[in-house]
């Protein structure tokens, strides 16, 4: 039983390794959630007490051995080895890291278009910043990552890896969701030039392994998390 650590109430970075929990029927405890309203007490009493190997935030998971793996990608390898959510082969399990790690990497720019100068401050004092940051994000990054998802789904098939669904598919299924939460005009827009990116959302949507998670209260709304819809953010 492997314990999960992150901020109860929000999807965040969490949602990454916990769609791998999931689909990949591992049992877990999701400690946060699990403590109620004392959750977000319950993880910071938590993450004091690790001292061997300390993660600098959650996500992070603690093994039945007492082994602390933080880092959403990080949590995600070890998995996938692990469980076989991932390639066997080094070179199918690095390229499957690769596409988690390029993931992370928009994920934290979707995040920065609300929050441009300071993660401190408050959205409302850095509109202006945001505006610009968003515009950006909506014309050239959401195209440009998308686009190197599609030439690779374009070349190697229905998934990531080309042969079966890893944790990679199911974060980019994450990815797709969470920019259609707070970019909807835009990513109405932009999906028609990545069918097989929207393919494959689809296709984990209805994977057997995520039916009964994605329908029940477990699976958190769209809130203040690190997607969050402003309409004036958005645009076509």
């Amino acid at each position: 039983m492997y314990e999960l650590w992150y901020w109860p109430g929000i999807h965040g970075r969490g949602e990454f390794p916990r769609l791998a929990l999931e689909a990949g029927k591992i049992p877990y405890r999701d400690m946060a959630r699990e403590a109620g309203e004392d959750g977000y007490r319950a993880l910071s009493k938590n993450l004091d007490k690790v001292r061997d190997d300390p993660p600098f935030a959650p996500p992070y998971l603690i093994t039945e051995d007492g082994l602390v793996i933080g880092q959403s990608a990080n949590i995600l390898l070890y998995l996938g080895e692990e469980y076989g959510l991932a390639p066997l082969d080094p070179a199918g399990r690095l390229w499957i890291n690769q596409c988690q790690l390029t993931i992370a990497d928009i994920v934290t720019e979707a995040h920065d278009t609300h929050h441009p100068v300071s993660l401190d401050a408050y959205y409302e004092d850095q509109k202006p910043e945001a505006k610009r940051r968003a515009e950006d994000f909506r014309a050239n990054r959401i195209p440009k990552f998308l686009g190197w998802f599609e030439r690779i789904l374009a070349e190697r098939g229905d998934w990531l890896s080309g042969k079966a669904w890893s944790y990679a598919d199911l974060s980019l299924f994450h990815l797709v969701e969470g920019l259609n939460f707070a970019f909807p005009k835009r990513m109405a827009t932009v999906s028609g030039d990545v069918p097989k990116v929207i393919k494959l959302h689809d296709a984990v949507a209805n994977l057997p392994e995520l039916r009964d998670y994605l329908s029940s209260a477990r699976r958190l709304p769209f809130s203040d998390g690190i997607f969050r819809y402003y309409p004036e953010l958005d645009g076509d």
